[in-house]
């Protein structure tokens, strides 16, 4: 719109906005309106479709031993203390969710049995992307689980028992049982995993136990177990040896003498992570099954291999109690640190990332000699 020479400027644009706001308006009534509001409500979205759990054989609930609540000290007890000891003759759960068959199908030289929490997806995502990938290593297979249970809460086991169905289905690395899932029932776990095994993956040299926030080397795991055989006893990682129970109720490890009066523990491993044999497996699940569940997973194992006249042993590069950089000028982060260990707990999902990335890089430069406390 060219402006008349007898209007000023400002005038000008006040007449060329009043046009063009009057020509939109116009066309607006002249076509139907984009905010027009439909006749008829919109349809309701679909609920979440919930797909039925496959037809499982019955299995009645194990029903509590209440004769135990006769103690006269059972009612000062912690309430999952008092659980402990009404359930621990328990042993016989479902399986939710298992693998196929072909998982060890193949000979398998390092089985990575993972400990995980039902809500735990993102670390087992790390695991699955770092050090927990299904691959071959210097000519040998690895194969990967991680070892489940469900929620307490039945709203929240609902969430999660689904997820767990879908990252088995994606991922075929699902053991997952009809228990509730909690630090005292580790030991439980544990024993239904060595169940398992017997049956379904016997052909596995050497196993690794562990928890889902460890950073595992599995290449110098590889390189570890082919100097040794998988017929001889071999149960490698953080030693611990003359302790004893915790008798503070405070305590996350607190064990009553109701559970047990022995004052002392026989040596075992921490249960972070460790490295076992297929005839220490083998030795394990004979003594499980004629032991009493301890409330302490680790302590347990412990129990087994005294049972059966063996001994943990102590491997440097396993450190389930972390790693101290040798003066505060230096990050125990550093992956120089973590070139020649076996196992590190405990890492943030993120941290399994980074430390995985750099121990990849074909640069990492570590002439300088650094010790690891």
């Amino acid at each position: 719109m060219k402006c008349p020479r007898h209007l000023r400027p400002d005038m000008c644009l006040v007449l060329a906005v009043g046009t063009f706001t009057f020509l939109l308006l116009s066309s607006l009534r002249e076509s139907p309106s984009i905010c027009e509001v439909s006749e008829k409500p919109p349809a309701t979205p679909k609920a979440l479709s919930w797909p039925t759990p496959p037809n499982r054989p019955y299995l009645a609930k194990c029903q509590a031993n209440t004769s135990v609540a006769s103690h006269p000290d059972f009612d000062k007890e912690p309430q999952h203390i008092r659980n402990f000891l009404l359930y621990k003759h328990c042993r016989k759960f479902p399986l939710l969710q298992d693998v196929s068959l072909e998982k060890c199908k193949e000979p398998v030289f390092l089985l990575l049995a993972i400990k995980s929490s039902p809500s735990n997806y993102e670390r087992r995502e790390l695991v699955r992307r770092t050090w927990g990938q299904e691959r071959q290593v210097h000519g040998v297979r690895l194969r990967r689980l991680f070892l489940v249970g469900t929620a307490s809460s039945p709203h929240q086991a609902l969430k999660v028992n689904r997820l767990l169905e879908m990252e088995a289905q994606v991922h075929g690395d699902i053991l997952q049982w009809d228990f509730h899932d909690s630090f005292f029932n580790l030991t439980l776990k544990q024993v239904l995993f060595l169940q398992w095994q017997e049956t379904r993956c016997t052909n596995a040299s050497f196993v690794l136990n562990g928890d889902d926030d460890v950073f595992a080397n599995t290449d110098n795991m590889v390189s570890y177990l082919q100097g040794h055989n998988p017929g001889h006893h071999l149960f490698v990682g953080h030693l611990i040896q003359n302790v004893g129970p915790i008798r503070a109720q405070w305590s996350k490890y607190y064990v009553s003498k109701l559970v047990t009066k022995e004052e002392k523990y026989p040596p075992y491993c921490g249960g972070g992570g460790f490295l076992l044999s297929q005839f220490t497996a083998a030795a394990l699940r004979r003594a499980a099954r004629v032991l009493d569940l301890f409330p302490i997973d680790d302590v347990f194992l412990g129990m087994c291999l005294n049972l059966e006249g063996l001994k943990p042993a102590s491997h440097s590069g396993i450190r389930t109690a972390g790693i101290q950089a040798p003066s505060q000028r230096l990050s125990s982060f550093d992956p120089c640190f973590y070139r020649e260990l076996l196992l590190v707990h405990r890492f943030l999902p993120y941290e399994m990332l980074l430390m995985w990335d750099a121990l990849k890089q074909p640069d990492l430069n570590c002439t300088k000699q650094k010790h690891v406390y």
